[in-house]
């Protein structure tokens, strides 16, 4: 068990049977009593709640255990992963992973995480390398400040990139916002 004032950013609580990954944590002092306010990730909907608790209300901290995966392919709606340690093969449903399929290229190692032996989903890296495959060319002059256009990566996801970045290069995209970071030089 975890109390409310034991709660900091990173910790996985079970909460109306479900799993909350703390997001942010805020003390606040009041006249008579303290309260915690905290912002929690729903692990597997992936929506975000705010909720205030008590600075004696206890949870049941979750210990996730994760384990070292190669993304492989998908087929349709489900996409296989190889564990490091047993070369098994895992498929996943588009909904358990959700966004996450956005930055999955064949080959990518990542964390597979499970909770009392239920696959919850993957833990991506910070940031990963993308191929641009189809965006408006370049024309000189164009810098890093000029603006944006939107280019579509090698995994089908569209986001925006400056004017300068043409199809073929690789980019590295921040998995946590979806936007571009910078050119990878090759």
């Amino acid at each position: 068990m975890i109390s409310a004032t034991e709660l900091r950013k990173g910790v996985v609580i079970e909460l109306n049977d479900k799993l909350y990954q703390v997001v942010d944590y805020q003390h606040v002092k009041m006249k008579r009593t303290a309260l915690a306010k905290v912002k929690l990730r729903d692990i597997i909907g992936g929506h975000t709640i705010e909720q205030s608790f008590q600075s004696n209300d206890k949870f049941v901290r979750a210990r996730l255990d994760y384990r070292p995966v190669q993304f492989l392919y998908s087929d349709g709606d489900l996409y296989y992963f190889m564990d490091q340690e047993s070369f098994e093969q895992i498929p996943l449903n588009s909904d358990v992973l959700g966004d996450s399929i956005n930055y999955l290229k064949e080959g990518i190692t990542l964390e597979m995480g499970s909770y009392k032996d239920k696959l919850i989903g993957i833990e991506l890296p910070i940031t990963v390398e993308l191929e641009v495959t189809k965006t408006d060319p370049g024309f000189k002059g164009d810098t890093a400040t000029g603006g944006t256009k939107p280019a579509t990566l090698e995994t089908g996801f569209n986001i925006q990139v400056p004017l300068f970045i043409g199809e073929g290069e690789i980019i590295k995209v921040d998995t946590r916002t979806g936007t571009y970071l910078e050119r990878v030089n090759s």
